[in-house]
């Protein structure tokens, strides 16, 4: 078992409501129950020794690992094959009931041999609460359960298990089995409340039912997909993801399955993203759409209408005597906007990468360009049929009034950088986003609005970034007023239509872009050197950047530069088509994995560029 195997050698599974990170050496090292954003009870990717770990791996001292889905399912693979033969591991969770929190989830584990003999061994180490709660075990043949406050865990098996030494938390679960040609077994781990009932007995022909349950569930949902275009593989995997991220009771996708892994090995870019970003969950309403998956769409936008619909007042929740905006940038999977950040100080981070950090103090950061993001979001909703009913178009007819007061502030950006504020032009574009799909909602379902005034303000804000957005040194838009430096979140001004994508102003600017913030098909968000971020360090290149400059170049009718560097991306997936955030200066996959916004993003590169290529005229 290697120490800290590299961020991308990982696979993913879960039930909708909560996911874990599985290694290609057959190693859960990430799992968080019940819900994407609960304490971790296995977190060896972020300490290896103290964090905890589910293994079950072939107990030979040679061989290789290989790792793949089976096709079109959330189902992983895990192949195992030395001298005395070949054996499988398929991991997979049953997804939960739809639109039922439930605080039991189930991890199952079954294995076979496909060729020889195999003799496979077990370790289940939990580690509750990022290791901070002990826990007890209690070992009946082929059933051990681990208990800690809150918080029940049980191991059921098709052979023995026993008690074996463990860390300082409590003792850890193990068994051996040896199988043939053609023989197969499991174990299933169930996370429950303490008093939850526990699970009966499992046998193979049971883990069999389940797994064609599992294998249906996914293929059947795939196959609702509206997609026929060129990439097929890809762009189903990264549904497939984002379907896996996205918390089903709620519709509200998550931004990443893990925390803590970073943007630079060693560094202090370390952030937790087990939460909802009103940006990311509303960009993915366009991409979900094209694919044909309306109920996800429709389940996020009612998710959004219900956070504009609260109504808060008084103080943000990070205090510091602001007022609440209407939107925070971030939210828990069920809308619970306090996300308070803490430091795990007993975990030495992913290969040496401290701080450790649990929460998002970013939740409290301005960021205006989210209302352009929002009524984007629900403007594309229309393309599921929605339309917005009286109460919720009060809301964001008041959100849009605030707006035209408030939009000409500095604030803290897309990036969430900690280097202050500065007057950013990408969220004023957004601004702009925000009042011209008001007004356009407003027309469209004859809604009560103050046209005149969102018309005056949104011609206003388009003449500012033209007037003070423009760096002649670079010939472009730039990062914010009054600098020269460039921002890769720009890709995105001829999607949302700010300009024309042939507009001699933005292919300008897109020419800046190429000529300072890409390197080989791969894009830097912006310079941190040129533009100080507040963080120590260096990041690698943002791999949803380099799929909107696909975007980008698929709109401005550089059809043969888009497609090729939308191909050479697929070379920095991993072995199972995964996407982190980050891609480093060797090609390793850096940030926390897989991220959401990056398989979106890849979706809406390929729908973009599908689109410009069935246009072509030779």
């Amino acid at each position: 078992m290697e120490r800290y195997p590299p961020i991308a050698d990982h696979g993913l599974v879960g039930d909708l409501q909560t996911a874990a990170v599985i290694s290609s050496e057959g190693v859960v090292d990430w799992f968080a129950a019940p819900r994407f954003d609960s304490p971790a009870l296995f977190a060896a990717l972020l300490d290896h020794d103290r964090g905890g770990f589910f293994e079950i791996a072939p107990d030979h001292p040679s061989g290789t690992c290989k790792q793949l889905y089976y096709p079109n399912t959330a189902v992983l693979v895990t192949r195992f094959m030395s001298p005395d033969g070949v054996g499988e591991l398929l991991d997979w969770m049953p997804p939960s009931p739809a639109g039922a929190a439930t605080d039991r989830h189930v991890l199952v584990r079954m294995l076979r041999c496909m060729r020889g003999t195999v003799r496979f061994r077990l370790r289940c180490a939990p580690r509750f609460d990022f290791a901070r709660a002990p826990h007890t075990l209690h070992v009946d043949g082929d059933h051990a359960t681990f208990r800690s406050p809150g918080t029940a865990a049980h191991l059921r098996a098709t052979f023995p298990l026993e008690r074996g030494p463990g860390g300082a938390t409590g003792d850890d679960a193990y068994g051996t089995i040896h199988l043939s040609a053609g023989q197969k077994a499991g174990a299933a781990l169930t996370v429950c409340r303490p008093d939850g009932p526990p699970p009966g007995p499992i046998d193979v022909p049971g883990l069999e039912d389940e797994l064609n349950d599992a294998v249906r569930f996914w293929q059947r949902w795939l196959h609702t997909t509206h997609y026929r275009g060129r990439w097929p593989d890809m762009v189903h995997r990264a549904a497939i993801t984002l379907k896996l991220l996205t918390y089903a009771p709620t519709g509200a996708p998550v931004a990443a399955a893990t925390l803590g892994l970073p943007e630079q090995v060693g560094g202090e870019r370390n952030w937790d993203y087990r939460y909802t970003w009103i940006r990311d969950g509303s960009l993915s309403v366009r991409a979900l759409l094209d694919l044909g998956f309306v109920e996800e769409a429709t389940a996020f936008t009612d998710w959004l209408t219900a956070r504009l619909t609260e109504s808060p007042s008084g103080p943000g929740p990070g205090g510091g005597g602001r007022d609440r905006e209407p939107l925070q940038i971030m939210y828990r999977v069920d809308g619970d906007p306090d996300l308070p950040e803490e430091v795990l100080d007993h975990f030495e981070g992913y290969r040496g990468s401290a701080p450790v950090r649990v929460g998002n103090a970013a939740m409290d950061q301005l960021q205006l360009d989210i209302y352009g993001e929002a009524l984007y979001a629900l403007a594309q909703g229309r393309g599921g049929g929605t339309r917005p009913h009286h109460r919720s178009w009060k809301a964001i007819a008041e959100v849009l009034d605030r707006l035209a007061d408030s939009w000409d502030r500095p604030d803290d950006g897309i990036w969430e950088t900690r280097g202050g504020r500065q007057d950013f032009t990408f969220s004023r574009v957004m601004c702009w986003v925000a009042l011209d799909r008001g007004l356009g909602l407003a027309t469209e379902f004859s809604r009560p609005a103050d046209l005149v005034r969102w018309r005056t303000t949104r011609d206003a804000i388009f003449a500012q970034i033209m007037d003070r957005g423009w760096s002649s040194a670079r010939g472009g838009l730039a990062q914010h007023y009054g600098g020269d430096v460039l921002d890769a979140s720009l890709l995105l001004t001829p999607r949302v239509g700010f300009l024309s994508p042939t507009d001699p102003e933005w292919l300008s600017t897109l020419d800046a872009i190429e000529e300072n913030l890409v390197s080989d098909s791969l894009v830097y968000r912006y310079d941190p050197a040129a533009s100080p971020d507040g963080l120590r360090g260096c990041e690698g290149t943002f791999s949803l950047c380099s799929f909107l400059r696909v975007d980008a170049l698929a709109r401005a009718g550089r059809l043969e530069k888009a497609r090729f560097a939308f191909e050479k991306m697929f070379t920095y997936a991993n072995h199972v088509g995964l996407f982190a955030e980050e891609i480093g200066p060797t090609g390793e996959q850096l940030g926390n994995f897989p991220q959401a916004f990056t398989h979106l993003s890849l979706i809406m590169a390929a729908t973009t560029l599908d689109d410009a290529l069935d246009r072509r005229h030779f």
